[in-house]
């Protein structure tokens, strides 16, 4: 049996659960991939007491394991600095990588690609995504006969902690991302999962391998959940809808959209029953109709499993000719097509609007108005009971499907009525069905 020389390189939570697990589940590991995979290197600024490396060489400047004898460098580092010099580093020098980096495939993937392309050397990425859910051998691979139509995901484990724990506990938003924090599910600076940056990144792969287009971090449409407010998972349940942090990518005839943000989401539909910080991602091809793929979206297990994966699968194919391997993006590189990206005025989308509205007589008629004058459509409404000694109510409707322009317009002229109090909260609906 031939022998794999791995270089890994990072040592926390993910790069201590890969060695483990190389270690732990070797014999499984190589008989899938008919080859001996052995860790010859570790890149680590200190060792990491969760495994013991024995005898495995060590080198402090993880770049060292670039210019090494490895067959194939795994960058478990993060981040977009030194993570980026190393892997075009390895790459330069003939290696083979894993990554489980989602923001460098994201941001840089594009040049990483045409860089292993020319040098005839694979780039796996399975783990970038979702942790241990395999939803880019799913969309590479085993959709590869459909043309997808849309696919949505919660793919960040942090902000579904944080509005699941909001739905089923009524609690602030502060206070959930405090313990989310004690918990190790947030960073100390929580910005990139609660403003959707993470969800962003992980939704421009997927579309990416869903429309075989470039990767375009700069076109996503990004939005975050530190708005939504106790009472609005609330009014959300009462009209048979959760709130969940969604990142969507459709396809039309005029382009692609790419948007993260709240969505108001159907409760019978099965993606809205995935609380914690579990991750889910709908796919809707024109042959297999819609799929789904659920699992957990971190953690030291089932994101080695997703790293592993992919050293067995570029293993399997060392020495493959390069136009036999699955390409980077699953389809072929001269295929690619760079589609459109469509401004967040053009989607077409139902919405939740919560007003306060003055307790008296024509309100709500002159706000209907305003709809009827965009073209909008209300589904249903309620109008709760004045609070004593208050002289506003929360006014809270659904909308039909209409253009984003058309739903911010309506937006804008309610919220200048004398009668409405303040600015209205306004959140988008998918019915995630067609």
């Amino acid at each position: 049996m031939k022998s794999v020389n791995i270089g890994i390189c990072g040592l926390g939570v993910v790069g201590a659960g890969t060695f483990n697990l190389l270690f732990t589940n070797r014999d499984t590991v190589n008989a899938h991939a008919n080859r001996d995979l052995q860790v010859s290197r570790v890149g680590a600024r200190r060792d990491n007491p969760a495994c013991d490396l024995g005898n495995t060489v060590v080198d402090r400047d993880v770049l060292a394991v670039a210019d090494s004898d490895v067959d194939i460098v795994v960058e478990l580092i993060g981040g977009t600095t030194i993570a980026k010099e190393l892997v075009f580093k390895a790459i330069a020098n003939g290696k083979h990588i894993v990554t489980a980096n989602k923001a460098l495939i994201a941001e840089y993937g594009n040049e990483i690609f045409a860089a292993a392309q020319s040098k005839g050397v694979q780039v796996a990425y399975e783990a970038a995504v979702a942790g241990g859910i395999p939803i880019i051998k799913a969309l590479r691979e085993g959709l590869a006969a459909n043309q997808v139509e849309w696919l949505a995901g919660i793919i960040n484990g942090t902000g579904n902690f944080i509005l699941t724990e909001i739905r089923n506990k009524g609690r602030a938003f502060a206070d959930v991302l405090t313990e989310a924090q004690a918990l190790g599910y947030a960073e100390a600076d929580p910005t990139f999962d609660v403003e959707g940056i993470d969800a962003a990144h992980k939704l421009v792969i997927l579309a990416s391998l869903a429309f075989g287009m470039p990767l375009r971090f700069d076109a996503v449409y990004t939005e975050g959940i530190a708005a939504i407010d106790s009472v609005d998972v609330v009014y959300a349940e009462e009209l048979g809808y959760r709130i969940k942090h969604l990142g969507l990518a459709k396809r039309s005839e005029q382009g692609i959209e790419l948007r993260v943000h709240p969505t108001l989401i159907p409760e019978s539909c099965l993606i809205a029953q995935v609380d914690g910080v579990m991750n889910a991602v709908m796919v809707k091809g024109d042959a297999v109709g819609p799929t789904l793929y659920y699992g957990a979206g971190a953690g030291a297990g089932p994101t080695a499993s997703a790293v592993v994966a992919d050293l067995i699968d570029v293993a399997r194919s060392l020495d493959a000719p390069s136009d036999q391997r699955v390409s980077h993006l699953g389809f072929a590189e001269n295929a690619l097509n760079d589609l459109p990206i469509l401004d967040i005025k053009a989607a077409d989308t139902a919405a939740y609007f919560r007003a306060s509205v003055l307790d008296k007589p024509g309100v709500l008629s002159s706000i209907a108005q305003i709809m009827s004058n965009h073209g909008i459509s209300i589904e249903a409404i309620i109008q709760k009971e004045p609070h004593a000694d208050e002289d506003h109510v929360p006014l809270i409707m659904l909308t039909n499907q209409t253009s984003e322009e058309n739903l911010l317009g309506a937006r804008r002229d309610i919220e200048q009525l004398d009668t409405v109090n303040g600015k209205l909260v306004y959140i988008r609906v998918e019915s995630l069905h067609d």
